[in-house]
């Protein structure tokens, strides 16, 4: 099998393997970094009970309704960025099965978002909103996996601000601004990882644990993905790297 068997996924049921290690995620990044969660922890077994049964909106508490739908709203705006950051040759094969997964995330994530009030939909850096000495920063830095390891610290830094901020996490703003600042200036050649502050390497640090994230999804279901192998090994260098100072 490979990642493209996901496709068959249209239900919140199906999507119940999906969400979960993304929720576990969530918790991990926000509890290892010191933020104080409430009863995330909870609401999250909630969410996947719920999902499991096809309970949607009414027959969902709001909290539930509003961590499926942020977290989903999140995953279906994460991959079209992404694979923009990466060479022509990796973008184009997964341009349109990444369109139709976006579209089929969202479909749920609208089942959960339909009683929220004010639930904001995401927006994640391109390479041309990234700028270093007056260009897009990805051009300073080379090689597939460098670049591919680049789009992941900046997106997913992204993805946990949205998400977090959604569930009422709070999430210091100039933490995230300067963990984005020194992020481009490491990734650039600009700084190097001992430059880095304490709680930025910290937080990409838990950041990149995403790659237990692609291991889940893979297990799952059952995919055998040569793509979430190199996703998860990249993810698992860069974890190792911000975690070595």
């Amino acid at each position: 099998m490979s990642v493209f068997s996901l496709l068959r996924a249209r239900t919140p049921a199906d999507f119940a393997d999906w969400f979960e290690p993304g929720g576990a995620y969530l918790l991990r990044v926000a509890e290892g970094m010191g933020f104080y969660t409430g009863d995330l922890a909870g609401v999250i077994d909630e969410a996947d009970t719920a999902m499991r049964a096809g309970r949607t909106g009414p027959d969902v508490a709001p909290a539930v309704n509003r961590l499926i739908a942020a977290d989903l709203y999140a995953d279906a705006a994460f991959g079209l960025p992404f694979i923009e950051w990466t060479p022509v040759w990796y973008e184009l094969p997964l341009t349109l099965p990444t369109a139709y997964a976006e579209w089929r995330l969202r479909r749920v994530a609208d089942q959960y978002a339909e009683t929220i009030d004010h639930l904001s939909v995401p927006r994640f850096s391109r390479p041309d909103d990234v700028v270093s000495r007056g260009a897009p920063a990805v051009g300073s830095v080379s090689g597939f996996a460098d670049r591919f390891a680049f789009a992941d610290a900046v997106l997913h830094l992204e993805w946990f601000d949205y998400v977090a901020t959604e569930v009422g996490i709070d999430v210091p703003p100039e933490l995230i601004a300067e963990a984005r600042s020194q992020t481009v200036g490491y990734y650039v050649g600009e700084l190097s990882m001992a430059d880095l502050d304490p709680s930025v390497r910290r937080l990409q640090y838990l950041l990149f644990t995403d790659d237990e994230w692609v291991r889940a999804i893979d297990e799952r279901y059952g995919l055998d993905s040569s793509l979430f192998s190199v996703w998860e090994r990249v993810c698992r260098r860069e974890r190792e790297r911000f975690g070595s100072v």
